[in-house]
C-alpha cells in the first residue's frame, strides 16, 4: 500500500509566496510540507509488509493534511480554530506524533535500512524549491521542526486580541496568555531536542544539502524567539500583577533581550531568500529592538531609585535609549509588516501596550526633572549597560518516542 497522491488542487500555493497572511503575533516561515512517494516496495526486503504499509499510510495522511494546513497560512481568513485556539494543526500534530515512533524503526540500532528513501519536503526561507535525501534522520528533522510551526501557529492564534461577545475592546484572555507560554515551551523543546539528538545524527554528506529551513542557525533562531516570546507573555502577566516589582519585570525584560539577541546573532549569516526568509529577519530584528527598549526602560526606572547625581544620570540615559530604541522598533515594525507576504499588526497588547504608553512619558518627564544635571549632550554617550541575567525559562523536554514493537522486530 503506498502514498495516494490527493492534494488540493492549488497546492501549488504551498510554495507560491502568499500576498497577505494576516495578523500576525508570532511569526511563522512559512510551512514546510512533504511530498508523496512511494515506501513500501523500497522497505520490502527489510521491514514486515505491515509495517511497510503502516509506515506508508501514516505518511499519505500527513501529506494531505499538511497541504491543507500550509495553506491556512497562505489564507487566514480561511482558517478554522478550535475552542483551544488551534485548528486543524492539532489533528496534523497527532497525526505526526503517531508517525515518528513507525519512522524511528528504520534507524533503531542495527537497521539498514537509514538511507534506503528519498524523502523530500518542500521549502519555505531556501532558494531550493524541495529537498530530497536519502536519509530517515533529515524525515525525522523535517516533522520535528513541522511539530514546532504548528506550535508557534497555536500560540500566533491564542495571542491574537479577540472581541468579547459583550462588544469591548479586543484583548487577549489571561487564559490564552498563560496557554501560549506552554505551547512556546513545547515548540521550543522539539527544536531543541532536533538540534542536540537529530542534527549529530545525519551524515555529513547529508548535512550539506539541508535547506537553510533546517540548519542549525535557523533551528536555534526559532528556539529563542519561541523562549523569547515566552518570556514576553510573561512579563505582560507581571505588568498586570502588582505584586510584581520592577527588580521582577527588569529581569525578564533582560532576559528576554538574551533569547533575541541569540535569535538574531544565528540568523546573521544565512542566506535566507526574499519574502519568507528576508521577513524572518525582519521579525526577529524587530522584536529584538523592542526587547532592548522594555530591558532599558525597567532598568532606567530602578536606577532612578538611587540616590547619587550619578545614579539619576543613569537613568536618564537608560530612559532616554529605551525611548530611541521604541521609536526604531517602530520603524522595522512597519517594514516587517510591509515586506512580503504582507502582514497587519494586531492591536498592540500586553507589555508593549503599557510600553508604548510609558517609555515616552516617563523619558520626558525624568529630563525635565533632571534638567538642570543635563544641559549638555554627553548624557548619549553614558547609557548604561544592562544586567546580565541568565535566562531562567527552559524548552520543554522532548525525547524521541521509542519504537513500536513492531518497528523493533522489523
Amino acid at each position: 500500500m503506498g502514498c495516494f497522491n490527493s492534494k488540493p488542487n492549488d497546492a501549488g500555493a504551498i510554495r507560491r509566496r502568499p500576498g497577505n497572511i494576516g495578523e500576525v503575533a508570532v511569526f511563522i516561515p512559512g510551512l514546510r510540507v512533504p511530498e508523496s512517494l512511494e515506501l513500501s516496495q523500497p522497505l520490502s526486503d527489510g521491514l514486515p509488509r505491515r509495517l511497510a504499509e503502516r509506515l506508508a499510510a501514516l505518511r499519505s495522511r500527513i501529506v494531505v493534511m499538511a497541504a491543507h494546513e500550509a495553506l491556512s497560512v497562505t489564507r487566514p481568513r480561511k482558517r478554522t480554530f478550535t475552542q483551544h485556539g488551534g485548528s486543524t494543526s492539532a489533528d496534523l500534530l497527532q497525526a505526526l506524533e503517531e508517525y515518528l515512533p513507525v519512522l524511528l524503526g528504520l534507524v533503531k540500532e542495527g537497521s539498514n535500512l537509514e538511507d534506503k528513501i528519498q524523502f523530500s519536503w518542500m521549502n519555505q526561507e531556501d532558494d531550493a524549491e524541495e529537498t530530497a535525501l536519502p536519509s530517515s534522520w533529515y524525515e525525522v528533522l523535517s516533522v520535528l521542526h513541522m511539530m514546532a510551526m504548528l506550535r508557534l501557529s497555536q500560540a500566533n492564534s491564542l495571542l491574537l486580541p479577540k472581541t468579547s461577545l459583550e462588544g469591548y475592546h479586543a484583548k487577549v484572555s489571561e487564559d490564552n496568555k498563560r496557554a501560549s507560554v506552554e505551547i512556546f515551551l513545547k515548540a521550543s523543546g522539539f527544536l531543541e531536542c532536533a538540534i542536540q539528538h537529530v542534527l549529530p545524527r545525519i551524515s555529513p554528506e547529508n548535512r550539506k544539502g539541508l535547506p537553510v529551513d533546517l540548519s542549525e542557525g535557523v533551528l536555534k533562531a526559532i528556539c529563542m524567539q519561541a523562549l523569547g516570546q515566552a518570556i514576553d507573555v510573561q512579563l505582560g502577566l507581571a505588568i498586570d500583577s502588582p505584586k510584581a516589582t520592577l527588580a521582577v519585570k527588569r529581569r525578564l525584560a533582560c532576559e528576554m533581550v538574551k533569547c533575541w539577541q541569540q535569535a538574531h546573532e544565528s540568523m546573521a549569516d544565512l542566506p535566507l531568500i526574499d519574502s519568507w526568509g528576508e521577513k524572518h529577519r525582519l521579525f526577529v530584528n524587530w522584536k529584538y529592538i523592542e526587547a532592548k527598549a522594555a530591558a532599558y526602560y525597567y532598568h532606567g526606572l530602578i536606577l532612578d531609585e538611587g540616590n547619587t547625581e550619578k545614579s539619576r544620570r543613569m537613568a536618564v540615559a537608560a530612559l532616554q535609549s529605551a525611548e530611541e530604541l521604541l521609536k526604531e522598533s517602530k520603524d522595522v515594525a512597519e517594514a516587517f509588516h510591509a515586506a512580503p507576504p504582507v502582514s497587519r499588526s494586531p492591536p498592540v497588547c500586553g507589555s508593549m501596550k503599557y510600553l508604548h504608553d510609558k517609555i515616552q512619558k516617563d523619558s520626558f518627564s525624568k529630563v525635565r526633572i533632571n534638567k538642570d544635571l543635563y544641559s549638555n549632550d554627553s548624557i548619549h554617550e553614558a547609557v548604561p549597560a544592562l544586567p546580565d541575567f541568565a535566562v531562567a525559562l527552559k524548552p520543554e523536554e522532548y525525547r524521541l518516542p521509542a519504537v513500536t514493537v513492531d518497528a523493533a522486530n522489523g
